[in-house]
């Protein structure tokens, strides 16, 4: 079969996209990377075959060396149940380099066409192997770590852990067409502070995929440990290194703060499932994530569209409940907001290692029109969370991250951020100040750089923020002013260490990271100082 594809004619090929030479040249050409495939997609998803002819014959010839154009080359061709040409273009993108399992992922609506060619599935299973994407290690604590993975069809799947010590974990569980072929497992009874390695198996037969997990240390431990944060991560293969980047620090985890996949499309699950898979299947990001835990929560462009208001309805807009489905199903987080309440879903969690408390905000689904009076960016039942959570907390340090920046100057006048929320951040300022919460410390991102703000506070200590959301993105924003520094030549991330441990503690160190692993801005604050 693989010799079959490989030496197939490429005149189908040719005939499906003749149409496409009606499109201007530069009409993919002058766009993002991340949206161009994106914007040919969509006439298919849609069943618009006439349109989908035209702008994927488009990018084909344009792009005609890179294998995202193939991909969605065969996935025409299976819709429109030409099983020559979508095997032809199957082919051609894998000679270019596109990872087997693409095939088998989203969007299922269109690869299910091309799972019922006949031989073609077994061919790209046997590629791919029965693990599609994966294994992505999630929520690590002093006892338990979470697992999320793909397979190429619904199966049992099971999770192996040891120690170097000999201590054994095992957990099994199942992928299903429901939950599109993943599964996130939770590996319970490890002992803290502890290294384990693991393996995945499917039906039974060992993968050859796994990972590294480091547990946490007992909580209220004193501590020193490092993240990696950022959001800003658009679908660019030239700056895919970053994961590797990335992964040379060795954090002992990921903070994804929104703007994680750039789906842009609420309506089309097609479209979400989409741009997920193609991230899960680059080679930089499972090597990466197979041993560093991964923490997400969404921003407009991964919740809805830019800038977007989710409002006070769990079922308005009515695409609201299932983008949360999706985002549930492609992430190992701790928690999804609050699923049991008519007001709670969401992707706001809390999670701890040692004496360090995390807090992980959704500014979206609840947010309100910031025109109108009294607007909220949180909504009631985030904010009653919010102030439980923080309230009993014991930990020495709080790093409370939101997926727009807290200070008002980051964005110019624009009211996206905190600054159409004044009110509402102030008052959760004073509320933290009643509490005496300690250690708070800001994380945030959006804007395409890596800044360092200082908040002046008239009563109690300043606050710092530090921001970062060019991951991956082609597009910059520009400094502001007022920052304490800022970095916008290139993509870059923050890395952030907590020292709970030492002499003069807490101490918390931002470093901002570019893409070829060079320190470009550091600074050190001891947070809660007055």
């Amino acid at each position: 079969m693989a010799t079959a594809m490989r030496n197939a004619q490429p005149h189908r090929i040719a005939a499906m996209l003749l149409a496409g030479l009606a499109l201007l040249a530069t009409t993919a050409v002058a766009q993002q990377y991340k949206r161009v495939h994106q914007e040919a997609l969509r006439p298919l998803l849609d069943g618009k075959l006439d349109a989908a002819s035209e702008s994927i014959g488009a990018v084909c010839r344009e792009r005609g060396d890179d294998p995202e154009s193939w991909f969605l080359a065969a996935l025409l061709a299976a819709v429109q149940d030409d099983a020559a040409a979508a095997r032809d273009a199957v082919a051609r993108a894998l000679d270019l380099g596109l990872p087997p399992g693409r095939f088998l992922a989203g969007p299922f609506e269109c690869t299910a066409k091309l799972r019922a060619i006949p031989g073609l599935a077994a061919d790209l299973e046997a590629r791919s192997g029965p693990l599609v994407h994966g294994p992505t290690l999630g929520d690590v604590t002093h006892e338990h770590a979470r697992v999320w993975l793909r397979t190429a069809r619904p199966a049992r799947v099971s999770i192996e852990a040891r120690s170097d010590a000999g201590h054994v974990a095992h957990i099994d569980g199942r992928t299903t067409s429901r939950s599109a072929h993943t599964a996130t497992l939770q590996l319970d009874g490890l002992r803290a502070n502890t290294s384990y390695s693991y393996r995945v198996l499917v039906e039974g037969a060992d993968t050859e995929h796994g990972g590294r997990i480091r547990t946490a240390p007992a909580p209220g431990t004193p501590t020193t440990f490092t993240i990696a944060f950022g959001g800003g991560a658009g679908y660019v293969p030239q700056h895919e290194h970053m994961w590797n980047t990335i992964r040379a620090t060795a954090p002992d985890a990921l903070l994804l703060l929104g703007d994680n996949v750039y789906s842009d499309d609420p309506t089309r699950r097609g479209m979400q499932e989409y741009c997920y898979s193609r991230r899960q299947s680059r080679p930089e990001w499972r090597a990466l994530v197979h041993s560093v835990p991964v923490y997400a929560i969404w921003d407009d462009h991964d919740f809805g569209t830019n800038d977007c208001i989710g409002g006070t309805s769990r079922t308005t807009p009515p695409w609201k409940p299932e983008v949360w489905e999706v985002f549930t199903r492609n992430w190992p987080n701790p928690d999804y907001g609050h699923a049991d309440r008519p007001d709670g879903i969401g992707s706001y969690f809390t999670w701890q290692r040692g004496d360090v408390r995390f807090v992980e905000l959704d500014g979206r689904a609840w947010r309100t029109d910031p025109r109108q009076p009294e607007p909220t960016m949180l909504g009631p039942a985030q904010h009653a969370w919010l102030d439980a959570t923080l309230g009993n907390s014991q930990c020495r340090v709080h790093a409370i991250c939101s997926p727009v920046p807290w200070t008002f100057a980051a964005k110019g006048d624009s009211r996206d951020t905190w600054n159409g929320f004044r009110a509402e951040r102030d008052g959760l300022f004073a509320s933290w100040r009643a509490m005496e919460v300690p250690g708070v410390v800001l994380l945030s991102a959006d804007r395409h750089r890596s800044d360092a703000w200082r908040i002046d506070r008239a009563e109690g200590p300043d606050l710092y923020e530090f921001n970062s959301s060019r991951l991956t993105n082609q597009h910059r924003h520009g400094p502001v002013p007022g920052s304490l520094f800022s970095y916008t030549a290139g993509p870059s991330f923050g890395l952030v260490t907590f020292d709970t441990a030492g002499a003069d503690t807490p101490r918390v160190t931002y470093r901002v990271v570019d893409l070829q692993g060079t320190i470009q801005h550091s600074l050190a604050i001891r947070p809660g100082a007055e």
